[in-house]
Protein backbone atom coordinates (compact mmCIF):
# COMPACT_ATOMS: atom_id res chain seq x y z
CA UNK A 1 0.00 0.00 0.00
CA UNK A 2 2.88 2.31 1.00
CA UNK A 3 4.82 1.94 -2.38
CA UNK A 4 1.68 2.19 -3.97
CA UNK A 5 1.07 5.72 -2.50
CA UNK A 6 4.43 6.90 -3.29
CA UNK A 7 4.60 5.87 -7.14
CA UNK A 8 1.38 7.92 -7.04
CA UNK A 9 3.28 10.99 -5.26
CA UNK A 10 6.08 10.56 -8.10
CA UNK A 11 3.40 10.53 -10.92
CA UNK A 12 2.03 14.03 -9.39
CA UNK A 13 5.21 15.06 -8.64
CA UNK A 14 6.27 14.83 -12.32
CA UNK A 15 2.81 15.97 -13.83
CA UNK A 16 3.41 19.13 -11.99
CA UNK A 17 7.04 19.38 -12.78
CA UNK A 18 6.03 18.77 -16.57
CA UNK A 19 3.78 21.45 -16.83
CA UNK A 20 5.86 23.77 -15.39
CA UNK A 21 7.75 23.15 -17.89
CA UNK A 22 5.45 24.12 -20.36
CA UNK A 23 3.86 26.87 -18.49
CA UNK A 24 6.81 28.66 -18.01
CA UNK A 25 9.25 27.86 -21.20
CA UNK A 26 7.00 28.10 -24.23
CA UNK A 27 5.41 30.55 -25.50
CA UNK A 28 1.66 30.55 -26.31
CA UNK A 29 -0.23 31.96 -29.02
CA UNK A 30 -4.00 32.66 -29.53
CA UNK A 31 -5.93 32.55 -32.41
CA UNK A 32 -8.80 35.22 -32.60
CA UNK A 33 -12.19 34.87 -34.37
CA UNK A 34 -12.37 38.04 -35.97
CA UNK A 35 -15.63 40.00 -35.15
CA UNK A 36 -16.44 37.38 -32.80
CA UNK A 37 -19.65 34.76 -33.54
CA UNK A 38 -20.51 37.31 -37.02
CA UNK A 39 -17.42 36.90 -38.33
CA UNK A 40 -15.95 39.08 -40.94
CA UNK A 41 -19.54 40.96 -42.78
CA UNK A 42 -20.19 43.68 -44.22
CA UNK A 43 -21.46 45.73 -40.81
CA UNK A 44 -25.13 45.94 -41.05
CA UNK A 45 -25.19 49.52 -39.28
CA UNK A 46 -23.56 52.78 -40.38
CA UNK A 47 -20.72 51.36 -37.81
CA UNK A 48 -17.66 51.65 -39.98
CA UNK A 49 -15.27 51.44 -36.94
CA UNK A 50 -16.60 48.19 -36.03
CA UNK A 51 -13.67 45.88 -36.57
CA UNK A 52 -11.19 48.55 -35.01
CA UNK A 53 -13.27 48.68 -32.19
CA UNK A 54 -13.13 44.74 -32.12
CA UNK A 55 -9.30 44.68 -32.41
CA UNK A 56 -8.91 47.27 -29.41
CA UNK A 57 -10.82 45.08 -27.28
CA UNK A 58 -7.84 42.43 -27.50
CA UNK A 59 -3.69 42.02 -26.97
CA UNK A 60 -2.00 40.72 -29.91
CA UNK A 61 1.05 39.27 -29.53
CA UNK A 62 3.76 38.40 -32.01
CA UNK A 63 2.68 34.31 -33.54
CA UNK A 64 -0.84 35.01 -32.60
CA UNK A 65 -3.29 34.48 -35.67
CA UNK A 66 -6.86 36.04 -37.16
CA UNK A 67 -8.95 33.34 -38.35
CA UNK A 68 -11.38 35.22 -40.36
CA UNK A 69 -14.88 33.21 -41.12
CA UNK A 70 -16.99 34.00 -44.42
CA UNK A 71 -19.14 33.35 -47.35
CA UNK A 72 -18.36 34.90 -50.88
CA UNK A 73 -15.63 37.53 -49.37
CA UNK A 74 -12.22 38.16 -49.59
CA UNK A 75 -9.47 39.34 -46.97
CA UNK A 76 -6.60 41.14 -47.69
CA UNK A 77 -3.63 42.80 -46.20
CA UNK A 78 -2.74 45.76 -47.31
CA UNK A 79 -0.30 49.23 -46.81
CA UNK A 80 -1.56 51.48 -45.29
CA UNK A 81 -1.88 54.04 -47.79
CA UNK A 82 -3.93 51.06 -49.83
CA UNK A 83 -6.21 51.14 -46.40
CA UNK A 84 -6.72 54.63 -46.48
CA UNK A 85 -7.75 53.97 -50.13
CA UNK A 86 -10.00 50.79 -49.76
CA UNK A 87 -8.66 49.52 -52.66
CA UNK A 88 -4.90 47.41 -53.31
CA UNK A 89 -3.95 45.98 -57.16
CA UNK A 90 -0.68 44.20 -55.04
CA UNK A 91 -1.84 43.28 -51.88
CA UNK A 92 0.71 41.97 -48.95
CA UNK A 93 -1.81 38.66 -48.91
CA UNK A 94 -4.98 37.79 -50.61
CA UNK A 95 -6.98 34.83 -49.53
CA UNK A 96 -10.62 33.95 -50.69
CA UNK A 97 -11.37 30.28 -48.93
CA UNK A 98 -13.92 31.06 -46.49
CA UNK A 99 -11.77 30.53 -43.67
CA UNK A 100 -8.50 32.17 -43.86
CA UNK A 101 -6.07 31.75 -41.33
CA UNK A 102 -3.27 35.03 -40.91
CA UNK A 103 0.26 34.63 -38.43
CA UNK A 104 0.71 37.44 -36.89
CA UNK A 105 4.33 37.62 -37.55
CA UNK A 106 6.34 40.61 -36.39
CA UNK A 107 5.27 43.95 -33.74
CA UNK A 108 3.48 46.45 -35.65
CA UNK A 109 0.66 47.21 -37.41
CA UNK A 110 -1.22 44.58 -39.59
CA UNK A 111 -3.79 46.51 -42.51
CA UNK A 112 -7.19 44.39 -43.58
CA UNK A 113 -9.74 44.89 -46.08
CA UNK A 114 -12.72 43.20 -47.60
CA UNK A 115 -11.73 42.65 -51.59
CA UNK A 116 -15.16 42.84 -52.76
CA UNK A 117 -16.11 46.45 -54.19
CA UNK A 118 -17.38 48.58 -51.83
CA UNK A 119 -17.18 46.14 -48.91
CA UNK A 120 -14.47 47.85 -47.54
CA UNK A 121 -15.74 51.86 -47.84
CA UNK A 122 -19.18 50.62 -46.08
CA UNK A 123 -16.35 49.24 -43.01
CA UNK A 124 -15.17 46.05 -43.53
CA UNK A 125 -11.86 47.14 -42.94
CA UNK A 126 -9.67 46.79 -39.89
CA UNK A 127 -6.27 47.65 -38.38
CA UNK A 128 -4.62 45.43 -35.73
CA UNK A 129 -1.87 46.56 -33.47
CA UNK A 130 1.01 43.49 -32.78
CA UNK A 131 2.42 44.31 -29.08
CA UNK A 132 6.65 44.19 -28.90
CA UNK A 133 7.79 41.08 -27.31
CA UNK A 134 7.98 41.52 -23.99
CA UNK A 135 12.04 41.47 -23.19
CA UNK A 136 13.50 41.39 -19.22
CA UNK A 137 15.60 44.63 -18.51
CA UNK A 138 18.35 44.43 -18.01
CA UNK A 139 19.90 44.27 -14.23
CA UNK A 140 22.31 46.44 -13.09
CA UNK A 141 25.01 45.88 -11.00
CA UNK A 142 22.90 47.17 -8.28
CA UNK A 143 20.33 44.33 -9.06
CA UNK A 144 22.01 41.62 -9.00
CA UNK A 145 23.44 41.48 -5.82
CA UNK A 146 21.76 40.49 -2.91
CA UNK A 147 20.57 43.41 -0.87
CA UNK A 148 19.59 43.40 2.93
CA UNK A 149 18.23 46.49 3.77
CA UNK A 150 15.91 48.23 7.15
CA UNK A 151 13.41 50.48 6.99
CA UNK A 152 11.43 52.44 9.48
CA UNK A 153 8.41 49.88 8.59
CA UNK A 154 10.67 47.01 9.68
CA UNK A 155 10.32 45.31 5.92
CA UNK A 156 12.88 43.89 4.43
CA UNK A 157 14.43 44.15 1.25
CA UNK A 158 15.97 40.98 -0.89
CA UNK A 159 16.98 40.11 -4.50
CA UNK A 160 14.46 37.86 -5.96
CA UNK A 161 14.50 35.10 -7.49
CA UNK A 162 12.01 34.56 -10.40
CA UNK A 163 8.72 32.18 -10.07
CA UNK A 164 9.54 29.50 -12.64
CA UNK A 165 12.85 29.09 -11.03
CA UNK A 166 11.28 29.29 -7.52
CA UNK A 167 8.57 26.19 -8.33
CA UNK A 168 10.78 23.96 -10.46
CA UNK A 169 13.68 23.93 -7.40
CA UNK A 170 10.45 23.02 -5.38
CA UNK A 171 9.07 20.07 -7.02
CA UNK A 172 12.37 19.32 -7.61
CA UNK A 173 13.04 19.31 -4.16
CA UNK A 174 9.68 17.57 -2.85
CA UNK A 175 10.38 14.86 -5.92
CA UNK A 176 14.06 13.94 -4.31
CA UNK A 177 12.30 13.55 -0.93
CA UNK A 178 10.24 10.87 -2.55
CA UNK A 179 13.07 8.87 -4.51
Amino acid sequence: MASLFMLSCKAFLLMILCSSFNHFFFVTSTEFEVGGDGGWVLPKSRNHEMYNQWASQNRFKVDDTVHFKYKKDSVLVVTAEEYDKCHSARPVFFSNNGATVFKLDKPGLFYFISGVAGHCERGQKMIIKVLEPETAPPLSSKENTTTVSSHKSGAVEMAAISSPISVLFMVSFFGLLFI
